[in-house]
């Protein structure tokens, strides 16, 4: 045998991409929240404007909680490069709901106990664990510039409101001309995350439970909207 001979093995796999790992560890979780029966029959037209309205209402306490931490968080190694001025929904949120509700929209306005827990547990990361709080920040945007798109021509052809306007504009990110080529930078954001193994499959855990936070605030409110055909 030739001393001077290289051996030839196979080459190394390459690691997996962390969006793409946190993409398949959640699909069960996601398929779940995405397939409940409230969202089924809201998307089908079985419930009225009524249950959209109290959804809206139930997004606005969790975008409340997301956002409202986002300055505190701007400079932060692992958070920091999430924070995107063009993405924040709660003005949008607020615009709908006066027109939903109309301008006393905030009296009264309690949140599900489901949701209650899910904005909880979202201030809590940003407080104390930026990395969690990259979760719920994936698992919220990315679904709105997706499935939410699909929310939003239902809802419009639906109900009537004006093609991207008030009423659904929660789903308009005027900001964001491109939206496949925003998710893909996103993507790259999360494959370059500043995070070692172990912390990546936390959050991947806590991608999971945002999920299952979201599945619980559509329980609620699949109880209270109860199919009407």
């Amino acid at each position: 045998m030739d001393a001077h001979a290289v051996t030839v093995g196979t080459p190394p796999t390459p690691p997996t991409p962390f969006s793409t790992l946190i993409r398949v560890a959640s699909h069960e979780q996601h398929t779940q929240a995405e397939t409940s029966p409230f969202m089924g029959d809201l998307l089908g037209g079985r419930l009225g404007v009524d249950a959209y309205t109290r959804y809206t209402q139930q997004l606005w306490f969790v975008y409340r909680a997301l956002e409202g931490a986002s300055e505190a968080l701007a400079d932060d190694p692992v958070a920091g490069p999430f924070v995107r001025r063009e993405l924040a929904r709660t003005p949008e949120l607020e615009r709908d709901l006066a027109h939903l509700c109309g301008t006393g929209w905030r009296t009264g306005l309690e949140p599900l106990p489901a949701t209650a827990a899910y904005a909880a547990r979202v201030e809590e990361c940003a407080r104390v664990w930026p990395g969690g709080y990259v979760a719920h920040h994936y698992t919220r945007y990315l679904g709105d510039l997706s499935g939410g798109q699909i929310i939003r021509d239902r809802a419009e052809k639906a109900w009537g409101f004006a093609r991207k306007g008030d009423g659904v504009r929660f789903y308009v990110f005027e900001g964001i001309p491109n939206p496949a080529a925003f998710k893909r930078e996103y993507r790259e954001l999360l494959d370059a995350v500043a995070a070692d193994d172990l912390e990546k499959q936390r959050i991947v855990d806590e991608c999971k439970r945002a999920f299952d936070f979201n599945g619980a605030v559509f329980r609620e409110l699949g109880e209270r909207f109860p199919r009407s055909a």
